[in-house]
């Protein structure tokens, strides 16, 4: 008998993704609400890209952009602070059985995408690269 697609290695099920959303929007309205009491969080603007959530659903890591220019590493460390706080608010709000327990990890993946367009930027051979004509050959 073959498996399914979803089965696979590494393949998200869809149910995963589904719950994954879900979770991310959640946590993401716990944010905006700003119901966590941690003076590392109060004002600084946090995106919650994505939520990938285990098989078992029972881990589940957020990926994270802090905004404004502020330190990635002092971000990860007051959200695992308010990780425990953020799970409770989750489970009351969650409709799976069990609530999996959060880590928090940055997103590094926009940082990733501008460093491959600059370096396919920097490749580009002169045939390839758009030409500027003068006033004398736009005529």
């Amino acid at each position: 008998m073959s498996r399914s697609p979803s089965s696979t290695k590494g393949m998200k099920s869809q149910r995963q993704l589904k719950v994954g959303e879900e979770i991310r929007h959640i946590l993401s309205n716990i944010l905006i609400r700003g119901d966590l009491h941690d003076p590392d969080l109060e004002g600084i603007s946090v995106i919650l890209s994505e939520v990938s959530i285990s098989p078992d659903f029972s881990n589940a890591r957020v990926y994270f952009t802090p905004l404004g220019g502020t330190s990635p590493d002092l971000v990860k460390a007051a959200l695992t602070r308010v990780a425990h706080a953020m799970q409770h608010e989750l489970s009351r709000k969650l409709t799976t059985r069990r609530c999996p327990k959060l880590k928090f990890m940055q997103d590094t993946s926009f940082e990733t995408a501008g460093r491959v367009a600059q370096l396919i930027e920097e490749n580009r051979t002169p045939a390839n690269r758009p030409v500027e004509l003068d006033e004398e050959q736009k005529k």
